[in-house]
C-alpha cells in the first residue's frame, strides 16, 4: 500500500500566537482517492493543507507527499492548489491568466490551448474568455480559479472551497470531472462546507477544534453516527450530546 499512497500528515501540532489550531491531526489520501475535509469555519480545514503542502511549517508532525518529506518546492509545482482567495490576474482576461499559469506549469502550445478551452468549458466561462478578470463577478473568479489549477491534470488536486459561489447545476458537472480525475488515477483533496459534496468523497475526515473528530468513508460514519447523511454526522459532531 506504501506505493499507493499520494499524500500523508502524520501528528500534526500547530498554533498561531499560542492558539492551538492543529493537534494531533493524521490524514492520508491513497492514488485515485478523493479526500473531503469537513467541520465548521475556523476548525483547521484550510490550516491542515496548508500544513500537508508545507505553505505553513508545523510545530511537531511530518508530512509527505509522493513519499517525500514537505516543504519541497519541486514536489509543490507539481501539485494543483486553489486557495480561497483567487490568486488572479485582474488587468489580464481570463483566457490570458490561464495561458499564464498554464506556461508556469510548462505546458507546451498545442496542449495548453486544448486544456484551455477544454477548462473554460467546464467552469462555463468561455464566452467571457476574452473579458479582463477585473469585471468578473467574486462567482466567476472562483471558477477560473478552478480551471487555472486542474489546467495540468495533475496527480495530486487540493482544492480550499472551490465551489462558494458557484451555482448548483455547475457544481454537478465540476463534480463529475473531479470523479473523471479520480478514476484516471489522479487524486483530490477538498475542503468543504456543502454536506451533498462531502457525500461524493471517497473518504471525509471530520474536523473539530483542530482535530479529527471522525474519519472514514461517507458510508462507515453514517452507519457509526447511525444517521442517514454527512450532515447528521457532522450535527451530532457539533453537538455530541444530541
Amino acid at each position: 500500500m506504501a506505493e499507493m499512497m499520494i499524500a500523508e500528515m502524520q501528528h500534526a501540532y500547530k498554533s498561531f500566537d499560542k492558539r492551538r489550531v492543529l493537534e494531533d491531526v493524521t490524514i492520508e489520501i491513497e492514488k485515485g482517492k478523493i479526500l473531503g475535509l469537513i467541520g465548521p469555519s475556523g476548525a483547521g480545514k484550510s490550516t491542515t493543507i496548508k500544513c500537508l503542502m508545507g505553505m505553513e511549517k508545523l510545530d511537531r508532525g511530518t508530512t509527505k507527499i509522493f513519499n517525500v518529506t514537505m516543504p519541497n518546492r519541486k514536489i509543490l509545482a507539481k501539485i494543483g492548489y486553489m486557495g480561497q482567495s483567487d490568486a488572479l490576474y485582474e488587468s489580464l482576461s481570463g483566457e490570458e491568466n490561464l495561458q499564464f499559469f498554464g506556461n508556469l506549469m510548462g505546458l507546451k502550445k498545442k496542449a495548453l490551448a486544448a486544456a484551455i478551452q477544454e477548462n473554460l468549458a467546464l467552469v462555463n466561462l468561455s464566452d467571457a474568455a476574452k473579458i479582463q478578470v477585473q469585471n468578473y463577478s467574486g462567482g466567476m473568479k472562483r471558477r477560473l480559479s478552478l480551471a487555472i489549477s486542474l489546467l495540468a491534470k495533475p496527480e495530486l488536486l487540493v482544492l480550499d472551497e472551490p465551489t462558494v459561489g458557484i451555482d448548483p447545476s455547475l457544481r454537478v458537472e465540476i463534480w463529475k470531472q473531479l470523479r473523471t480525475i479520480a478514476t484516471q488515477g489522479n487524486s483530490i483533496i477538498i475542503t468543504t462546507h456543502v454536506m451533498d459534496e462531502a457525500e461524493k468523497c471517497d473518504l471525509v475526515g471530520l474536523i473539530i477544534e483542530g482535530k479529527v473528530f471522525a474519519w472514514g468513508s461517507p458510508a462507515a460514519l453514517k452507519k457509526q453516527f447511525k444517521v442517514d447523511t454527512i450532515e447528521a454526522v457532522f450535527l451530532k459532531a457539533e453537538v455530541p450530546s444530541k
